[in-house]
């Protein structure tokens, strides 16, 4: 897998907040807003996955109350 190049143009404001969160992290600007896509990504692919549970499954809650439906907890 190669690599490209993304240029953005952002408010300073936005680069010096992502800066002080990277800094947190001991993160450059570059990978902490990387890993924040990818996370991001992730959390989609997640949820979709989840959804397609639930419509395999049918509704939860009818017939096992112990039973936890896949998408408890995510927002």
């Amino acid at each position: 897998m190669g690599t490209s190049v993304l240029s953005l143009r952002i408010d300073h404001d936005l680069l010096e907040r992502l800066r002080h969160h990277a800094a947190k992290r001991g993160m450059s600007v570059q990978d902490y807003v990387v890993r924040t896509l990818i996370r991001d990504d992730f959390d989609q692919r997640f949820q979709a996955a989840v959804e397609e549970t639930e419509r395999f499954y049918g509704p939860s809650g009818s017939e096992d109350e112990d039973q936890v439906r896949p998408s408890a907890g995510i927002r």
